[in-house]
Formats: C-alpha cells, structure tokens, sequence
C-alpha cells in the first residue's frame, strides 16, 4: 500500500479502507473508481483484523476516512470487525459502509446495530458495480465527514 501525502486540516481527502478477501471484488472497484474518475486514496485490507490493524496503525490516515466492509471474510468478519470498531474510542466514529453478497436480513439489523452508514448488496454485472461506486462517491462527496 502506498501512503498518499497528508494534507492538513482543510484537506479534503478522503481515504478509503476496502475490507474486502476476494481478489475480483478488489479489482471490481478499483476498475470503478478508475471508470468514475475517483481519486481518493483506497486501502484494502483483506480481513477485519488487518482492517483494524490498518486503521490503528495509521497505514490508513487519521482524519476523514470511510471503510467500505464486506461481511463474509476470513479470521475477523465483518460483523465481529464493526463490534470491536464501535468498542474503541478511537475508531468508533469511523463511516462504514457494508459492501456484500449477503442478503440475510440478520446480517442488515446487526450492520444497522452497528451504526453502519449503509448497507448495499454487491451488483452481478460490472456496470452495476461501476454505478454503485459512482453513487457512493457522490454520497460521501456530499455528506459532511469529520
């Protein structure tokens, strides 16, 4: 991973920390942000326990950040990742959007339990998924992000 430089406090950048095991999904959205012309850092992680590890050990910036989570991932997933998140004062605050295959409507009330942003299932086709990130970048474009 590659540290984008850190501007200060009127720096509007946002970094992203794609939580995310399968290698085509972290593709999927890096070609999307590429098609949307997004140029905000983006960090993966390819479980919850390097996710947390990225986010406390500054691999990800302090300031704005926005964690896009799958759910269903390998030794940390992403319902145990969003528990021990909103348990450190440090992280509890951060944007996490839930990214994931998993309709299960357990999964939804436990995300939302959470205090997730959203919840957005994975599209099937590629232009879908580009569609999906173009709205997600103008979501946190809009929204005021501490």
């Amino acid at each position: 991973m590659s540290a984008p430089t850190v501007g200060d406090k009127s720096d509007k950048t946002l970094n992203i920390l794609l939580i995310e095991d399968d290698e085509v999904d972290v593709m999927n959205v890096r070609r999307a942000f590429s098609k949307n012309h997004i140029a905000n850092p983006l960090y993966v992680a390819s479980n919850g326990l390097e996710g947390l590890e990225a986010l406390r050990n500054g691999t990800v910036p302090e300031g704005r950040r926005l964690v896009l989570l799958d759910l269903n991932l390998p030794k940390m997933n992403g319902i145990e990742f969003l528990r021990a998140l909103r348990a450190d004062p440090l992280l509890r605050t951060t944007s996490v959007v839930v990214l994931t295959t998993s309709a299960n409507e357990r999964d939804k009330i436990d995300a939302y339990d959470l205090n997730v942003a959203g919840y957005l299932l994975k599209p099937v086709t590629f232009l879908s998924f580009v569609e999906v990130m173009a709205t997600l970048n103008k979501y946190w474009t809009l929204v005021e992000m501490p």
